[in-house]
């Protein structure tokens, strides 16, 4: 599908989930340009970090990110949401779960978009959670940057307007989505593709689902939720239902050691980050063949594109651990095939709705 918006900015003539609806001052929207209305959730992160003799560390806040980018105005009346302020290498299943409350809340409370701004370490991890855990008819749009404000040439800003761009659009619904330089990722196919360039944000084997001009928006794909079962996050009643699960990785001369003391530990689940298809290490094999009696166990491919796909025999091959039992993460990678399996636990899923946890949607 390809579909080109010259519209962007300018959906007030719709009126979008706006009639007979007072802001919290009263004001009807239609008094201010009958722009849609976007919330902004701030959960720190490069985008909202400052310099510091010990090294940046986030210090701003939604309002401070909405102030310094005063263009995102133009798309829409934006209100902010504070949930946490944690670097992306260090957010907790609470900050996740919160986001998704927050997300919900907003929605509900009258929001056309959210907008989430998030450390990129984890973004794309938050993101499909996001996506897991909720169903809204909003566009919800996750965003961060690469370079902090204060910084030369920071991307903060020009992201920060393209979320709340894509979030005042209803095409961008369903499903969560990821918003990084010009361009807008489906949460289940975005990756951090790079450790510090402004492009780091990619789908392998996917593309983006839209790409973005000044003046206009190309819808290059439908968007869709990126998952085939309801929403997780009624299931879930806090950050203490989610288990441990570990991720093993598999390659030259990996043997059973990892899986074995992941049991041990009492992990709710594992999944291990195969090679090429999906396929593990004979030792590794041997273990996973035990470890399914006991836990779930997801496998995972190595390579940024491309399904898991049981071909290859020997005590390590796709085809005998489909044998064993295991659920293959189909084109997820192991990170997210870690954030699903965590989830679908937490929610009390059985094997046949954690299976469809990876499914892709129809």
């Amino acid at each position: 599908m390809t579909e080109t918006d010259r519209r962007d900015g300018r959906e007030a003539s719709t009126g979008r989930r706006c009639d007979g609806q007072r802001d919290a001052n009263g004001t009807d929207p239609r008094a201010d340009g009958g722009r849609p209305r976007v919330a902004v959730v701030a959960c720190g992160g490069t985008i909202a970090s400052e310099p510091a003799d010990d090294g940046a560390a986030p210090e701003k806040t939604g309002d401070d990110l909405v102030a310094a980018v005063p263009a995102v105005a133009d798309h829409a009346r934006v209100t902010t949401r504070e949930v946490c302020s944690q670097p992306g290498f260090d957010v907790r299943w609470r900050d996740v779960l919160a986001t998704a409350t927050a997300a919900r809340d907003a929605v509900a409370e009258g929001a056309d978009g959210v907008v989430v701004t998030h450390g990129t370490d984890t973004l794309a991890d938050t993101a499909f959670a996001l996506d897991i855990l909720t169903d809204l008819d909003a566009p919800v749009v996750v965003t961060g940057a690469q370079r902090r404000l204060d910084e030369p040439s920071s991307d903060a800003p020009a992201n920060l307007a393209l979320a709340v761009r894509a979030a005042a659009n209803d095409r961008f619904a369903p499903g969560v989505h990821v918003a990084f330089d010009d361009e807008l990722h489906a949460a289940r196919d975005a990756v951090k593709g790079h450790s510090n360039a402004l492009s780091t944000m990619t789908a392998p084997g996917a593309g983006p689902v839209a790409t973005f001009t000044r003046a206009a928006s190309r819808l290059v794909r439908t968007p869709e939720r990126g998952v085939a079962v309801d929403p997780l996050a009624d299931a879930i009643e806090g950050p203490a239902d989610v288990p441990e699960v570990p991720v093993v990785h598999s390659g030259t001369g990996v043997g059973a050691g990892a899986i074995e003391r992941a049991l041990d530990a009492g992990v709710g689940g594992v999944v291990v980050e195969g090679t090429g298809l999906g396929n593990v290490t004979g030792a590794l094999g041997d273990a996973i063949a035990d470890a399914v009696d006991a836990v779930p166990v997801v496998v995972a491919g190595r390579p940024p594109a491309g399904p898991t796909e049981p071909v290859y025999g020997t005590p390590g091959g796709a085809v005998t651990l489909a044998e064993h039992g295991v659920t293959f993460a189909g084109d997820l990678p192991a990170a997210k095939a870690r954030v699903a399996l965590a989830l679908g636990l937490a929610a009390g899923l059985d094997a046949e709705e954690i299976e469809a946890l990876f499914a892709p949607p129809a």
